[in-house]
């Protein structure tokens, strides 16, 4: 029995996908190309000519690196891939971030945020691994992009990183360069578990907000934070412990807290989203959310604090937005 064109590409498709699940970069790498010119149209049809298109091809490829392991019918990867450029280009329509594939193609639930997939196959080390290879300056855009749930827009990362909407979508294009590069070279070394850093991680961040509640923000700074550490805005220093412990201890004083909703957990870079919870007298003291952006010291102490809102807002809150 004969198979047509159709039959063969499925078949060549579903064995790239699963050595790309195992972990083989180059069968992931053969995938896009071969499905490039249909992503290209997708994102052609429902967005025009433009530089937005290769913007959302290229997250596209980011995504595909993240989600890959969760592809259930491998023999219909094309159609994923397109799904993924799809829901890109009708988010950036919308002016939202990236929705996550359609139910219809088989990817299984994540039931609190995108890490979870990250959790769940064997590409999740190797990633990681890759991106921490990348400069502090390319890492931080990359990470908010592709792994945060509220700072993904290019306007929020300029925000944080004090730096134009243009520069950040250069150094996004240089940071999917380098990591394709990047994940080649670490494809056969061993890896950390990035699930267990990002249990640990969780359990650090709920211990300090235990710790603020009851009192002892500044003693669990001194303990675990770096003695240098510092608050930046953008790349400006605006204050330390100091600031850090009256503005925390001021916030629970008032009857404010926070609530943990996602973690993403690097060697050297962390980031815990929160939601707020205002008093009832005082229901504009803080905005509705703040995403906490740690770099870590060579020891895996946290070395410097970006505070981002990614709701505007009237502060009256001692820590201001940064």
């Amino acid at each position: 029995m004969s198979l047509n064109a159709g039959e063969v590409a499925r078949i060549e498709d579903a064995v790239l996908t699963r050595a790309a699940q195992a972990g083989d970069v180059t069968a992931l790498g053969l995938l896009l190309e071969r499905h490039r010119a249909g992503m290209r149209a997708v994102a052609l049809s429902i967005l025009g000519p433009g530089p937005d298109v290769d913007d959302v091809l290229q997250d596209a490829a980011v995504s595909a690196l993240r989600r890959v392991g969760g592809v259930r019918d491998p023999a219909a990867v094309g159609a994923w891939l397109r799904m993924i450029v799809r829901n890109a280009c009708r988010s950036l329509v919308r002016g939202s971030v990236p929705l996550q594939p359609l139910d219809d193609l088989h990817l299984p639930a994540m039931d609190s945020g995108p890490e979870r997939l990250l959790e769940q196959h064997a590409m999740r080390d190797w990633i990681w691994e890759a991106v921490e290879e990348l400069s502090p300056t390319l890492r931080l855009p990359l990470v908010l992009r592709h792994f945060s749930t509220t700072v993904t827009s290019y306007e929020r990362i300029a925000d944080v990183c004090a730096v134009p909407v243009g520069t950040v979508r250069s150094r996004l294009n240089q940071a999917r360069a380098k990591l394709v590069t990047a994940l080649a070279a670490k494809a056969d070394t061993s890896h950390a578990d990035i699930a267990q850093r990002t249990r640990a991680s969780r359990i650090e961040a709920r211990e300090t907000l235990d710790a603020a509640e009851s009192g002892h923000f500044g003693k669990l700074l001194t303990e675990r934070w770096s003695p240098e550490i510092a608050l930046l805005q953008g790349d400006d220093r605006v204050g330390g412990h100091s600031l850090l412990v009256h503005a925390m201890d001021s916030d629970v004083e008032v009857g404010v807290r926070q609530r943990l909703v996602h973690v993403v957990a690097g060697r050297s870079l962390v980031i815990w989203e929160m939601d707020i919870t205002n008093p009832v007298d005082a229901p504009e003291h803080c905005p509705p959310s703040v995403a906490w952006l740690m770099t870590l010291d060579d020891v895996g102490r946290v070395h410097r604090l970006r505070l981002f809102h990614p709701k505007p807002y009237r502060a009256t809150s001692p820590l201001l937005p940064v």
